[in-house]
């Protein structure tokens, strides 16, 4: 078994545990670790006698973990891209996120950030998604699907803007709607649809599932879909909570008269936006366990006739 695979089972059973371990893989200055140092904290853990870090207070194996978990796929041992790496996800995508709320004068530059933040999101999914089976090479009706679901999901985020602007839809209710409302469900939505549409390899092919000593069973199709829902359901909390909070607490300020000035407003917006989108990044990521747990009636003929273990795991991916 891979170690990141063994170190999750061990180490996520719990929430607030799996949000303690994301607060130090999500930091950003592991992106500064050069693949020879990323090689070396991978030897170093495969000599430890034992997995659990919490079992060793050594800040070498310490820090070789987080520079492992945070830089290194667990399923192929590849070094992931480092713009796609997990702690640089919210570097990344936190300015984008602004840049799509920003109130645009035109339809188009709200259209354009939509494609480069929908682009960033497919392209993170693809990084981290479950590779535990092999796939020669992406298949060109894969490529198209995952450019058609960023088009899609670009269109249709911007799909308020537009009817605003083509309508003239000018009224304070509209305006509200359109703008302090609909935006938080629909980018949740978006951005759920393209970890489906993006992993859907995994639930048509399917992914390996194994036993608690990390024996591989079979692969599952069962077992692909659970593990694309449950990040579908995450990254829809991280996206649609990062839009509804800002939103609910810069109303509250207005109803409250705390914030009389639109230069004042404007800036506590984008701060509010920022500190929102920043906690649920490692909430997002706590909220399913790393290594995915299923029972052996969820799965196929073939592997409940493989094994009699109650249960099975599966890497979810990220």
């Amino acid at each position: 078994m891979d170690l990141k695979h063994q170190y999750w089972l061990e180490e996520s059973k719990s929430f607030h545990l799996r949000f303690y371990h994301w607060l130090n893989i999500l930091d950003p200055l592991l992106l500064l670790a050069s693949e020879g140092e990323i090689r070396n904290a991978r030897d170093l853990l495969s000599r430890c006698d034992q997995v659990s870090a919490n079992t060793d207070k050594e800040k070498k194996v310490k820090q070789a973990w987080n520079v492992s978990l945070s830089s290194v796929h667990p399923d192929n041992g590849s070094i992931i891209p480092l713009l796609f790496r997990p702690p640089a996800f919210f570097p990344a995508a936190a300015p984008l996120v602004l840049a799509t709320l920003l109130p645009h004068t035109k339809v188009f530059p709200s259209f354009f950030w939509q494609c480069i933040f929908q682009t960033y999101i497919a392209g993170f999914n693809l990084a981290n998604q479950n590779a535990s089976v092999e796939k020669s090479q992406q298949s060109f009706n894969h490529i198209m699907l995952c450019m058609g679901a960023v088009s899609y999901t670009a269109c249709l985020s911007v799909m308020p803007e537009y009817l605003m602007k083509r309508y003239n839809l000018g009224s304070p209710t509209m305006q509200a709607f359109c703008r302090k409302f609909l935006p938080a469900p629909l980018l949740a939505c978006m951005s759920a649809f393209n970890v489906m549409v993006v992993r859907s390899t995994e639930s048509d092919h399917g992914i390996e599932v194994m036993d608690k000593k990390g024996n591989i069973v079979g692969v599952s199709k069962n077992a692909g879909a659970k593990a694309v829902k449950e990040t579908a359901i995450s990254r829809a909390a991280l996206i649609g909570t990062s839009v509804a909070i800002p939103s609910i607490f810069m109303s509250f300020l207005q109803r409250k008269n705390v914030l009389r000035s639109f230069r004042a407003f404007t800036p506590v917006s984008y701060i509010v936006t920022v500190v929102a989108f920043g906690l649920m990044v490692p909430t997002s990521f706590s909220l399913f366990p790393q290594a995915g747990k299923i029972t052996r009636d969820r799965l196929e003929q073939d592997i409940q006739l493989a094994t009699t273990e109650s249960e099975l795991y599966y890497y979810r991916g990220v």
